[in-house]
């Protein structure tokens, strides 16, 4: 995988992420990499501290920017303060949930909405009708037209991902070639988490299905043109989503698992895994010591405290036992729409990408494997999001047609 400058692989990793939405004005790679030059990698507090400064300072160039009249300046500066900002709260994952990471939500929403009002095309703040509640999103137009109905993307984030980063991994490429869009933060993700208390689902055509309903009420969307494009978490999720919701037209799913409960036991010793497997008492009271030591580890823990908060549960060993529920199998199988499947060669929380392929019964169905020797080996391509977007956008151009309008 892509190393750039810090020795802990997470962290190098979150780095890559950040300086990846560079290609749609989400960062400056020499700002990102002076926040955390000589950084201690063992306090997250300390990485959240350096990413929140600097945030807060291009925030507050970007309304220097904006007083003084210059629009795209502070365009610029609002995008790449709302990456800072998630970036340093995304680090603070707990149980109970850390102020500072709801703090940081909100500033890179406000910071997003700056931004969003200084875009070329218009972005209206939508609240989608979900379970007596709704779901904080934004409806991107292609353009200032009123009553033309366009071919429409759904983006959708993974487990640590927001709406408004969404930004820049679809909307922008999907803006460009004349698609509307539509982000926003599911339960389990961004606001809709730390805001709003909704935790995470398996069951994900229950989300979608609301989310396309308040499509399909719109007068620019052409109910007959609107694909589902997920990564990370979301390209499991936009698959069982898939499955459910036949309206789709089109899905993309960007590096998801096809077996996450499958993939965590691949990862232990063999017969513990097979003791918890067969429920034997002693399996789970040793295993559930290892993950409660590994969950207080700044780093390799990061991943088990994301998941007590992302899924409302008390220890890390309750979270194997929600992974049960994430399975492909017997949901692939079931989706009836053209489906691409991206894969990074480099991507262990990918890589079981191509069995999704496999299972796949729908005629029209393509992989694209991501390679070290285009240096898009990462987890979601992050550091060659240009190239993802040029083949995945190709692809979907090729069946949505967002050029002709209705």
């Amino acid at each position: 995988m892509t190393r750039l400058l810090l020795k802990d692989e997470l962290l190098d990793a979150q780095l890559i992420r950040a300086v990846g939405a560079a290609g749609h004005h989400g960062a400056d790679l020499g700002e990102a990499l002076q926040a955390v030059r000589g950084l201690d990698e063992s306090d997250l507090d300390a990485w959240y501290a350096a990413w929140n400064t600097l945030g807060e300072r291009v925030f507050a160039f970007a309304e220097e920017q904006e007083r003084a009249g210059h629009r795209i300046a502070a365009r610029d500066a609002f995008l790449r303060a709302c990456t800072y900002l998630r970036t340093g709260g995304s680090m603070l994952y707990r149980a109970p949930v850390d102020p500072r990471m709801v703090h940081s939500n909100t500033r890179q929403t406000e910071a997003f909405r700056r931004a969003a009002a200084l875009l070329d095309t218009p972005v209206e703040t939508v609240q989608i009708p979900f379970e007596g509640t709704t779901l904080p999103g934004y409806f991107l137009r292609a353009a200032d037209e009123s009553g033309v109905r366009r071919a429409t993307v759904i983006g959708l984030g993974g487990y640590d991902g927001t709406a408004e980063e969404c930004y820049f991994y679809f909307a922008a490429p999907a803006l460009a070639r004349g698609y509307h869009v539509l982000l926003f933060d599911g339960p389990g993700q961004g606001a809709a988490l730390l805001q709003q208390g909704l935790t995470m689902r398996a069951q994900w055509d229950t989300v979608i299905t609301p989310v396309v309903d308040f499509l399909l009420a719109r007068d620019d969307v052409d109910p007959a043109r609107i694909a589902l494009a997920g990564l990370s978490l979301g390209g499991f999720l936009g698959p069982r989503a898939a499955a459910g919701e036949h309206r789709l037209a089109a899905l993309i799913a960007d590096s998801g698992a096809y077996d996450m409960y499958g993939g965590a036991l691949d990862r232990m010793p063999k017969p513990l895994a097979h003791g918890f497997e067969m429920g034997q008492k002693m399996a789970r009271v040793a295993l559930g010591e290892i993950l409660d030591a590994m969950a207080r580890k700044p780093t390799a823990g990061w991943s088990l405290r994301r998941a007590l908060v992302v899924h409302g549960i008390d220890s890390p060993l309750a979270y194997l036992d929600v992974l049960k529920d994430y399975r492909l199998d017997g949901y692939a199988q079931a989706i009836t729409c053209p489906t691409l499947v991206t894969h990074a060669e480099g991507d262990a929380i990918g890589a079981s990408a191509p069995q999704t392929f496999a299972a796949l019964t729908v005629a029209d169905k393509e992989l694209i494997t991501f390679t070290a020797a285009e240096g898009a080996d990462d987890h979601c391509e992050a550091a060659a999001r240009t190239l993802f977007d040029a083949r995945a956008f190709g692809w979907l151009d090729d069946r949505l047609h967002p050029e002709v309008t209705a």
